[in-house]
């Protein structure tokens, strides 16, 4: 870790990041290939196979980011980043010729290695400035992210242009071929213009190089990323299907709105690192597990119709009904007032509806000349709720949550060079992996909950339960550390 920053650092950052953007735009090329392959009918694949090929890319990038970190901190970031890149064209190259499923997962098992380039990066970003700029730093790098937004915008759109919006289908097989010959292009650009260097710790052994994964605080922060990581990166692929299928929207529209939630998620993360290094991690974090507590309770209740018995009519006396119209029974003397429905709900679709709308209105269950009993239902009532989950809204909520994990992620790397700061390879790498495997899990519980449940709307009773847990947890710990050493802990644990 240097003690001032150079010319050299700032161009080290650059190329990290140019890279990383590259990486992370492969990295989620199922979540726009995948749907559009499932939605023109060139495999007949279900939620759960969809949730699979999501979801095997982002296992592979969590995986290998412990090992891809600790080779960073042990022979420097250049030759590991340039090779990660070269290695990664090759499944992606192949993955033209993926034919069913097996094939398929295979290839997305290969370049999902690209996943790795974010455990290199912040390892080879860190070793080139100061301590207390590191959280501006690494939200800089962070801001990589972006990549998926990448993704979600053009690669609709050229999808389209590649198969003649559908009518030559097989030119699908183009976009991967592109993809590996930008990883190229990346991976010269790399090897030609950085400069290595390796940290303090590169001379350690394998085995000293682990012992920081001892520390329970490791873990925690793991968890931390395992939401706002792990889950971001699970969203901008499985918001493609979302949009969909729950809003029937266009593939590219759909593809445009998911950008929506990956872009300003990565590009905040350079903010929520200034935020994390002027007010402390701690504060940052509470204000962005509570938020996201929040916003995942909102968008838990789902479009929906709902038909509910409401308020009858009874008979107050006995009697025989004399006459029934669509606005009134008369009963002997006795005329019942019905309320008739309005049909207001025909044209809601058109109009930005924030609540749920209710009507309600009754229908004659008795005919003329029936006789009836006192307090014999003469009408029934019939209540209709109808929420509309205005795609605006949920849109508005979904890009303030993504901007909202996208600081947290910041605020959770910038722990890592305060407490670690010659392990940052090894401890990033493991946190890297704890949240990559959200990425890895989401989708897959994603497809089972949808399967069991029928509610699309079920991700986000999952999300508001994850944020909650990781909210309680971090508000216990640092609770109990407080008590039991403060006022030592309290300036250390705001940083």
């Amino acid at each position: 870790m240097q003690t001032q920053a150079t010319f050299d650092s700032h161009k080290a950052l650059f190329l990290n990041t140019f890279a990383f953007t590259v990486c992370f735009a492969v990295w989620m090329l199922n979540g726009v290939l995948v749907t559009f392959l499932v939605a023109n009918q060139v495999f007949d694949w279900g939620p759960v196979e969809i949730g699979w090929l999501l979801g095997i890319p982002v296992l592979t990038g969590s995986l290998f980011r412990l090992p891809a970190g600790m080779l960073t901190d042990k022979f420097g970031g250049k030759p590991i980043y340039g090779a990660l890149l070269l290695i990664c064209a090759v499944p992606m190259y192949l993955l033209s010729y993926a034919n069913d499923f097996t094939s398929f997962a295979l290839c997305s098992f290969g370049f999902g290695l690209a996943g790795v380039s974010f455990s290199i990066g912040i390892a080879f970003s860190s070793v080139w400035y100061p301590k207390n700029i590191q959280g501006t730093v690494l939200g800089i790098f962070g801001a990589g992210n972006a990549g998926a937004a990448l993704t979600t915008l053009f690669a609709p759109t050229i999808l389209n242009k590649l198969t003649q919006n559908g009518i030559n289908i097989e030119g699908w097989r183009m976009l991967p071929k592109y993809y590996a010959l930008v990883l190229i292009a990346t991976a010269i650009v790399f090897f030609i213009f950085s400069k290595n260097k390796k940290p303090a710790s590169s001379g350690l052994g394998w085995i000293e190089m682990l012992k920081p994964l001892k520390n329970i605080r490791v873990w925690r922060f793991g968890l931390y990323y395992f939401l706002v990581f792990g889950c971001f990166v699970a969203f901008s692929q499985w918001l493609v299907p979302y949009f969909v299928n729950v809003y029937y929207l266009p593939l590219v529209t759909a593809g445009i709105f998911a950008s929506l939630f990956s872009l300003p998620s990565g590009v905040i993360r350079a903010l929520g690192g200034w935020m994390s290094d002027k007010f402390g991690a701690r504060k940052v974090m509470y204000w962005i597990l509570a938020s996201s507590t929040i916003i995942c309770f909102l968008l838990i209740v789902p479009k929906m119709d709902i038909y509910s018995p409401g308020q009858g009519i009874m008979a107050k006396r006995a009697g025989e009904v004399v006459g029934v119209t669509d606005g009134a029974i008369k009963v002997d003397t006795k005329t019942y007032t019905m309320v008739k429905a309005q049909n207001k709900f025909d044209d809601l679709d058109d109009q930005v509806l924030v609540f749920p709308s209710k009507e309600v209105w009754q229908e004659a269950v008795v005919e003329v000349g029936q006789k009836v009993k006192r307090k014999e239902l003469l009408a029934k009532g019939i209540t209709r709720i109808h929420f509309q989950a205005n795609v605006w809204i949920f849109t508005v909520l979904v890009i303030a949550l993504g901007a909202i994990w996208g600081i947290g992620k910041a605020a959770v790397y910038k722990h890592i060079p305060d407490y670690f700061p010659n392990e940052v390879g090894v401890v990033g790498g493991m946190v890297g992996v704890l949240g990559g495997l959200g990425g890895f899990f989401c989708p897959i519980i994603f497809g089972y909950l949808l399967k069991g449940t029928g509610l699309w709307t079920s991700c986000w009773i999952f999300m508001f339960f994850l944020s909650f847990l990781c909210l309680w947890w971090m508000h216990h710990v640092i609770s109990h550390m407080l008590r039991k050493k403060q006022p030592e802990l309290e300036h250390r644990i705001d940083h």
